[in-house]
């Protein structure tokens, strides 16, 4: 049997606040991230991230910054860490925080690309209700919007999270997954309205894709790689690694969100069998951006040999490996099976192909317009439909308002979404952590990923939280605190 992946998605948000500039950005989405106004324990414990380890087994000696972002950050001072990032664990597993000025939203741990979808999507109306409880506070209208850039040169992130066997190691999953993350964005690209980097052009498939420099390396602020290769488990570090997937676009269709995360599933299944097909792209980053930018849609790629393959053919040889070689779960079938239906509809079928590929449905949202207005894709207006798109709210988000016309498709039903806000369903350590903060918030003195730490009887417990481990629903019958230490630690 194929090996479960536990996966996470974790998302900056663009915030816009009235009357209020880049300046003082960083300093409201701390006030935002702080108001939120649910239930939420704030402390969080920084002891095992480390953002400059290298997977190719050495530390950087600092992590470049963005001159733009420096500028508006000269002689101002925050605070310490934690209190800029004012960390929130929330009563679902997930963490809520301050990343650098963007309000950010990272999902529990998931096994199920449907219970991640949700998840993300559980995402946006946390981020919304802190957002709403900020403009009632400071008497500005605010607005939050899951995309990827400000059109200003700034580009922020959605990221993903997979944990992976440290014996794999960085050639392999170098080699094995650059060229589906290259190809992938076909299916699961967000879309933008020109460009903001190189060469001018009408539209994009990838939010992403004008910023990104080289192949790899460790940064996520600017320098960008294809491959990002942070070497920071969440886990015991002797036996695991994260692969952290930084080129991503963020999803607001939830079947664009699991297809994007299950088809790296699917690469990581074959990579970890050494079965994944071998494919030599001569230069990583303009093909990404190639491929963004080709209206023609046929997506050409370049390779070593001087030959020239396509997306669409990278991404089927991965299907048909998948196939020939691994016994299939339902998720990586799904993954499949969905994927080779779009690529079947790109060209033959675009009004269905839309429905299911924010890229698309954007595009098909512009046009519309643009015929009904006349104007052409010189309209400076453009961008604001490609920013609300990505509007969170959902009474005047576009994307919200393509769902009620039945343009894409739906979003889960608003009964999952309120559940998910508050609750896990699977048995991952997202549980433990949803325990403690629903349960035993009063003991509890800090959380991350890896770990849970109590006070119990004036001592300091903490508490490893293995990714391997199951965590049933009989943990939340715990009477008192150390009860539930005790069943944590005998969990298998």
């Amino acid at each position: 049997m194929i090996r479960q992946i536990l996966a996470g998605v974790e998302t900056e948000y663009g915030l816009l606040v009235a009357d209020r500039g880049a300046a003082e950005q960083v300093g409201d989405a701390m006030d935002l991230v702080r108001g939120f106004p649910n239930l939420h324990f704030a402390g969080w414990n920084y002891r095992y991230e480390s953002p400059r380890a290298d997977l190719r087994g050495f530390r950087l000696d600092h992590l470049a910054q963005d001159p733009e972002d420096a500028k508006y950050d000269a002689g101002k001072s925050y605070g310490k860490d934690p209190d800029i990032r004012s960390d929130r664990v929330l009563p679902n597993g997930a963490r809520f925080y301050n990343d650098h000025g963007h309000p950010e939203y990272s999902t529990p741990e998931c096994l199920s690309l449907q219970e991640l979808a949700i998840h993300d999507c559980a995402g946006q109306r946390v981020v919304h209700a802190a957002a709403q409880a900020f403009s009632e506070k400071s008497g500005l209208p605010v607005w939050v919007y899951k995309n990827n850039t400000d059109f200003h040169g700034a580009s922020y992130g959605t990221h993903e999270n997979y944990l992976v066997p440290r014996s794999v190691g960085f050639d392999r999953l170098f080699r094995d997954l650059t060229p589906l993350l290259i190809a992938r964005q076909i299916l699961v690209g967000a879309g933008k309205v020109g460009n903001e980097s190189g060469p001018s052009c009408r539209y994009q498939i990838s939010q992403r894709a004008d910023f990104f420099v080289e192949p790899a390396n460790a940064e996520t602020l600017y320098r960008r790689p294809i491959f990002n290769t942070r070497d920071e488990p969440h886990s015991d570090p002797s036996r695991y690694v994260r692969l952290h997937v930084i080129c991503g676009d963020a999803n607001m269709i939830p079947d664009a969100t699991a297809r994007k995360v299950g088809l790296v599933k699917l690469g990581l299944a074959l990579c970890e069998s050494n079965n994944a097909p071998l494919w030599r792209v001569s230069d990583p980053v303009r093909a990404a951006q190639s491929i963004s930018r080709d209206e023609s849609y046929n997506f050409e790629v370049a390779l070593e040999s001087r030959s020239w393959t396509t997306a669409g053919e990278i991404l089927e040889s991965y299907f048909a490996a998948a196939e020939n070689l691994l016994e299939l779960d339902d998720d990586l079938r799904w993954v499949i099976d969905s994927s080779r239906e779009l690529l079947s509809k790109v060209h033959s079928d675009f009004p269905s192909f839309s429905r299911k590929v924010d890229w698309a449905a954007k595009r098909r949202m512009i046009e519309a317009y643009l015929e009904d207005s006349g104007g052409n894709w010189n309209d400076p207006e453009l961008r604001a439909y490609d920013l609300e798109y990505h509007n969170v709210d959902p009474d005047s988000g576009l994307h919200a308002a393509l769902e009620q016309m039945d343009e894409v498709a739906p979003d889960p039903d608003l009964a999952k979404l309120e559940y998910y806000q508050e609750h896990v369903s699977e048995p991952t350590r997202a549980r433990a952590r949803s325990i403690a903060v629903t349960k035993f918030k009063s003991d509890l003195v800090d959380a991350c990923w890896r770990t849970l730490t109590f006070n119990i009887n004036g001592e300091f417990v903490e508490v490893d939280l293995p990714p391997e481990a199951h965590y049933p629903a009989q943990l939340a019958d715990a009477p008192d605190v150390g009860t539930f230490v005790t069943m944590l630690r005998g969990v298998s």
